[in-house]
C-alpha cells in the first residue's frame, strides 16, 4: 500500500504538469494520425501482398508500436528539467521508494499513451480497419508495455546524461534503424534478403508482428508468442535500469 501511495503522489504531480501544458500530448497523437492519413493510402496497391482486406488493418498496428516506442522515448527530457530544478534531489531525500519515483512517472506516460492509442484505433476503424476486440486489447497491452519500457529507459538515460544535447542524438541514432528495420511502415518481405536477415535481429520487429497478428485475430502463431516475450523482457529490463539509476547516489 505504501508503494502504491507513493507512486500515486508522483503520478498526480506529473499529470498536473501535463494538463497545464498539453501541447506535447497533442503533438504526440497528431504525428501518427498524419501517418495514417498521408502514408496509409500509399499501401493500398500492396493489399494483396499484405494478405489483409484493408491497408489500415496492416498499418494501424505498426503505428501503435511507433507511438509507444518513439513517443515514450522523449519522456526523459522532462526529467532532465526536473533534475535541473532540484525536483529529483528533493524527491530522493524523502523515504519514498526509488521504484515508486519511477513508476509514478511511468503511470503518467502509460495513461497518455493509452489515450493516444484509443484515438489511433478509433481513427483506423473510421478508415476501414477491421480487427477483433480481443486482438485490439492484446495489441494495446503490448503497446503499453513497449511504451513503458521506452519511457523507463528514457528516464534512466536522462539521469545518466543530464543533458538534452547528449540525449537527443542518442535517441535519433537508436530510432532510425528501429524505424527502418522493424517493418513499422512497410513489410520487410518487400526488401532484399540481407535486409530481412538484419531485421530478424531487431526485437521491435517481433513486437510489431505480434501486434499485427493480434489485430488479424491470429493468436496461435509463434509471432505473437515471441513478440510478447520480447516486449515483457524489455519492459522488465528497462524498469530495472530505471530503478537502479534513481538509486544512484550521484543521481
Amino acid at each position: 500500500m505504501r508503494f502504491l501511495r507513493e507512486s500515486y503522489i508522483v503520478f498526480r504531480r506529473q499529470l498536473r504538469m501535463n494538463l497545464r501544458n498539453p501541447a506535447w500530448v497533442l503533438i504526440g497523437a497528431f504525428q501518427p494520425v498524419l501517418y495514417l492519413l498521408l502514408f496509409g493510402p500509399l499501401l493500398k496497391p500492396l493489399i494483396g501482398a499484405l494478405g489483409v482486406e484493408n491497408e489500415y488493418t496492416f498499418f494501424v498496428p505498426g503505428m501503435l508500436v511507433q507511438l509507444g516506442l518513439f513517443g515514450a522515448f522523449f519522456a526523459g527530457f522532462g526529467l532532465i528539467a526536473e533534475w535541473r530544478d532540484g525536483v529529483v534531489e528533493a524527491e530522493r531525500v524523502t523515504p519514498a521508494s526509488r521504484t515508486a519515483l519511477l513508476m509514478g512517472r511511468l503511470w503518467r506516460d502509460l495513461l497518455q499513451l493509452f489515450v493516444q492509442a484509443l484515438i489511433l484505433v478509433g481513427l483506423g476503424y473510421l478508415l476501414g480497419m477491421r480487427a477483433p476486440l480481443r486482438g485490439i486489447v492484446l495489441g494495446i497491452v503490448l503497446t503499453l508495455l513497449a511504451g513503458g519500457a521506452c519511457a523507463a529507459a528514457s528516464n534512466a538515460l536522462a539521469l545518466t546524461t543530464k543533458s538534452e544535447d547528449v540525449m537527443a542524438p542518442v535517441i535519433n541514432v537508436v530510432m532510425m534503424p528501429v524505424l527502418l528495420l522493424s517493418g513499422i511502415l512497410l513489410p520487410m518481405s518487400l526488401g532484399p534478403s540481407w535486409l530481412q536477415t538484419a531485421s530478424d535481429y531487431m526485437p521491435v520487429k517481433h513486437m510489431v508482428n505480434a501486434v499485427r497478428n493480434s489485430f488479424l485475430g491470429d493468436f496461435t502463431v509463434d509471432k505473437v508468442l515471441w513478440g510478447s516475450l520480447w516486449t515483457v523482457a524489455l519492459f522488465v529490463l528497462a524498469v530495472w535500469w530505471g530503478t537502479r539509476t534513481f538509486r544512484k547516489e550521484n543521481a
